[in-house]
């Protein structure tokens, strides 16, 4: 039985953070056995290239209100403090130097599963880390093509996006029970997405 320290990634925009995100982070580090988790914030995902995401001041406000008293987690400004598009690789590579004898697991969507091998330096990232796949209520179980190993989570899947909050802000329809509470009232307050 491996005895390294296990650290988890958690990469994305988090425009906004909300609950679906703290679920996936409670299952990986309980299924896991995961001793922290790094929320790491994007510049610009590579995924999204046409989507300017809220300034990143903003996400991380809420960000840090969502994860208020949780010990095991943090936020990691490094992609934002890069600037650009962000790359996974660069975010692994940086870990790998910081934490060169921990097991490392980056938390990744199951629609992205299936195009792990188009990622930037693919193969480096396969060598380097599993993954931690975060099911969508309803479809079906993730295959890793080649390399890639991981893990599916099994609980709390939750189909909330960050999309259909930001849609339902512009709406004014409530987000309520889809962020944490303190998260709602800042995105009230200083009058986000709408």
């Amino acid at each position: 039985m491996s005895t390294k320290k296990k650290i988890g990634l958690y990469g994305g925009s988090f425009d906004p953070v909300h609950l679906g995100h703290l679920l996936v982070a409670q299952a990986a580090c309980e299924e896991m056995g995961l001793e922290r988790l790094f929320f790491i914030p994007a510049a610009q995902s590579p995924f999204k290239p046409g989507m300017a995401p809220t300034p990143a001041a903003e996400r991380l406000r809420l960000l840090r209100l969502a994860l208020a008293g949780k010990s095991n987690y943090e936020i990691d400004e490094q992609e934002i403090a890069r600037g650009g598009v962000s790359y996974t690789i660069d975010t692994v590579r940086n870990y790998v130097g910081r934490f060169g004898d921990a097991e490392l697991y980056y938390l990744i969507g199951a629609d992205h599963v299936s195009s792990l091998h188009k990622w930037r330096e693919s193969e480096e990232l396969a060598r380097l880390l599993k993954f931690i796949v975060i099911p969508r209520p309803g479809q079906p179980e993730a295959v890793f093509p080649g390399e890639f190993r991981g893990h599916s989570l099994q609980g709390f899947p939750l189909g909330v996006s960050a999309s259909q909050i930001r849609e339902r802000v512009r709406m004014g329809l409530s987000i309520d029970n889809l962020v944490a509470p303190a998260v709602a009232e800042a995105i009230r307050n200083y009058k986000l997405y709408l």
